[in-house]
């Protein structure tokens, strides 16, 4: 006997079903929050951590947080925090924001976001434009897309390599 089709548990069973189907349909978005979970820290067994400190510039105001990204190479580069070799949320206070990674020394793409709305998301307007500011290592100008992980890597040494991203509203 199919209880799901049914007796009386039948509308019990089928709503159930709603709600594990709506579950479902939630926990991708969930996945994808976890995936953002904030490291800090590259995984390289073996090899020495070197410093590299951000300080982002130029918020409009102190609402939610910073969100910086480390990429090793142009491979999801500069918004899929998944690929990226380290990333995070820091606060803001004052219009600025300091975060400072450990990765391997090396060239690395950077890029750093104000989520402001603390999302874990560059957010943007129907036209694709972003509502949220941006900013990328070396300050390159930005016009439609963003620049080129090329433009915008760096040369980490340690101990510490201090860089400074100005952020840009369109």
């Amino acid at each position: 006997m199919n209880f799901a089709t049914s007796g009386r548990w039948a509308p019990v069973l089928q709503k159930s079903g709603m709600v594990v189907a709506a579950m479902m349909l939630l926990a991708g978005p969930l996945r994808a929050q976890q995936e953002d979970t904030p490291r800090l820290t590259a995984n390289a067994p073996g090899k020495t951590l070197c410093a590299l400190q951000i300080h982002a510039t130029g918020f409009r105001n102190d609402q939610g947080r910073a969100g910086g990204t480390v990429f090793a190479s142009s491979d999801g580069w500069s918004e899929a925090t998944a690929k990226a070799v380290v990333h995070g949320g820091f606060p803001i206070a004052n219009h600025e924001a300091t975060e400072v990674f450990q990765v391997p020394a090396g060239k690395y793409g950077v890029a750093v976001i104000h989520d402001e709305n603390s999302n874990h998301k560059l957010d943007r307007n129907f036209l694709g434009i972003p509502k949220e500011g941006f900013g990328f290592a070396n300050n390159p100008k930005v016009l439609l897309t963003a620049p080129s992980f090329e433009t915008a890597t760096v040369q980490v040494s340690c101990p510490l390599t201090r860089i400074e991203v100005r952020l840009i509203y369109k």
